[in-house]
């Protein structure tokens, strides 16, 4: 069984906050238990399923990837997509070597955010284009991805520019080979789209593609999803320019502009607004960035139409670990695109997705250590935790598991179990803040037992805190039938 793309589109999280009642929450889904001879489920695939089963105690707790499956989901997207639309792949998503070559030729090039992700990817995928985008470039990075031939610059503020200006201009071969810039905007909210809201309960901590803040905005237009959406644009950010300051660096790719002296060129604009919409509210975003890109051309003259070329819409597109048989709808998102370029001929559009792309090929595999009860409540303490899996302490949800059981049990005391109740899974750190999974509908969960958890393909192993407590890393195995 492979993952490519499904034409549904998202649906709400479970609430990540449940009260303190101790019984479950009547929305969260009965974790299901693998039969050892299902061939498939749907939160496993077959071969990653054949693997975790012949995996030894010793190598657990595990990361599985399916390579196979993540090549034919991303070659679905890309043939979703109209041939002209550019597909970048945010290699801050998951960024393991193994996973950039195996979609390698189904993606236009890679997003990288650091100096490290840029000398990581120019490695593992040589001669790939790279778009060297986030805030707070350092000199020497700029440097660097000057000396590789990074094609586009994702520029973020005057400092960021001037920057560059100085370094291109200090460099013999400037004039033989431009350096392309795309200037990142931070659109304000819409004229009567309302303010953006606090989502969940309040504040938590973000991810690496989130605002500190996690201030959210509603979705709409068709198709959307329900669930509100981290907001990356449309109030005050540390990512990108405001629409008048960007204005005001324009006249820098002037003719005789210092940018332009430099060796610089004004190629076009990139907005990243929000991340976790669904195919609707991300056409609209994108809608809105392009309309912002025609404008400013207009404004600025001829001579900066003519440079004004390509629109990069970001990426964001919906990953529900509420609802893991939910995928975005790639289907609509590439219609709606192609009659955005339709609108737009002048422009090449660009999206660059990490999540929703490299999620579904991954699984974190543990085994139950111990399970207790306390005050009436089930708690499964299992090997490794949030310092090997960060992803639902960071977003605030459960992460969407199987449990594939064992029977043997060498113990001469009886099993630790739980049946037919709530149970709450947590790791072996000393925090009451590492826990994986809050009070699911389990059938069955005994010590000994194995859990698999799904949708952990990106932003999971790469954002964790590996060193806390010094316990032992997890075991990586990518399986495929190429050599990726």
């Amino acid at each position: 069984m492979t993952y490519p793309y499904r034409p549904r589109s998202t649906s709400p999280d479970p609430d990540p906050h449940p009260s303190p009642d101790p019984g479950c929450r009547p929305d969260a889904p009965t974790a299901p238990l693998l039969d050892p001879a299902d061939a498939a489920h749907e939160l496993v695939s077959p071969r990653a399923l054949t693997h975790v089963r012949g995996l030894p105690p010793d190598d657990l707790p595990a990361y599985v990837y399916d390579l196979d499956g993540l090549e034919a989901h991303v070659a679905a997207v890309r043939s979703a997509l109209p041939p002209a639309v550019e597909l970048y792949y945010a290699a801050k998503a998951n960024p393991a070597a193994e996973i950039l070559r195996a979609i390698a030729t189904h993606v236009t090039g890679y997003e990288v955010a650091s100096g490290g992700e840029l000398a990581h990817v120019g490695s593992a995928v040589p001669g790939a284009p790279l778009a060297f985008g986030g805030p707070g470039k350092t000199e020497a990075e700029l440097r660097r991805a000057l000396d590789l031939g990074v094609q586009r610059f994702h520029v973020e503020s005057e400092h960021e520019l001037r920057l560059l200006i100085g370094l291109v201009a200090a460099r013999p071969d400037a004039d033989a080979r431009p350096v392309g810039v795309l200037l990142r905007v931070n659109l304000p909210a819409e004229p009567g789209a309302g303010p953006a809201v606090g989502g969940h309960g309040g504040p938590r901590e973000a991810d690496s593609e989130h605002v500190p803040t996690q201030r959210v905005a509603p979705e709409s237009g068709p198709g959307a999803s329900p669930r509100p959406a981290l907001a990356m644009g449309g109030l005050p950010s540390p990512f990108g320019l405001d629409p008048d300051q960007l204005r005001r660096l324009l006249p820098a790719f002037a003719e005789e502009g210092a940018a332009t002296r430099a060796g610089l060129r004004l190629r076009g604009i990139h907005a990243h607004l929000a991340s976790g919409l669904g195919a609707g509210a991300q056409l609209a975003v994108a809608d809105r960035i392009v309309r912002f890109a025609r404008t400013l051309a207009t404004e600025a003259g001829p001579w900066f139409a003519a440079q004004l070329t390509e629109v990069n819409v970001g990426g964001g597109m919906a990953v529900d670990y509420g609802r893991p048989g939910e995928r975005f709808d790639w289907a609509a998102y590439g219609t709606g695109l192609g009659e955005l370029a339709a609108r737009y001929p002048e422009f090449t559009l660009r999206i660059e997705p990490g999540r929703a792309l490299a999620a579904y090929c991954g699984w974190y595999v543990t085994e139950v250590l111990d399970v207790k009860h306390s005050q009436g409540e089930a708690f499964a303490v299992l090997r490794g935790g949030t310092h090997h899996l960060r992803t639902p302490a960071t977003k605030g949800h459960d992460q969407p598991f199987a449990v594939l059981p064992v029977d043997e049990w060498p113990r001469p005391w009886p099993r630790p179990a739980a049946t037919g109740e709530p149970v709450t899974l947590t790791g072996q750190l000393c925090t009451p803040k590492d826990v994986l999974a809050t009070r699911v509908p389990t059938e069955r969960l005994r010590a000994a037992d194995r859990v698999v958890f799904a949708l952990a393909g990106a932003y999971a192993w790469n954002i964790s805190h590996h060193d806390f407590l010094m316990h032992p890393r997890p075991v990586f195995h990518y399986l495929g039938s190429a050599p990726y």
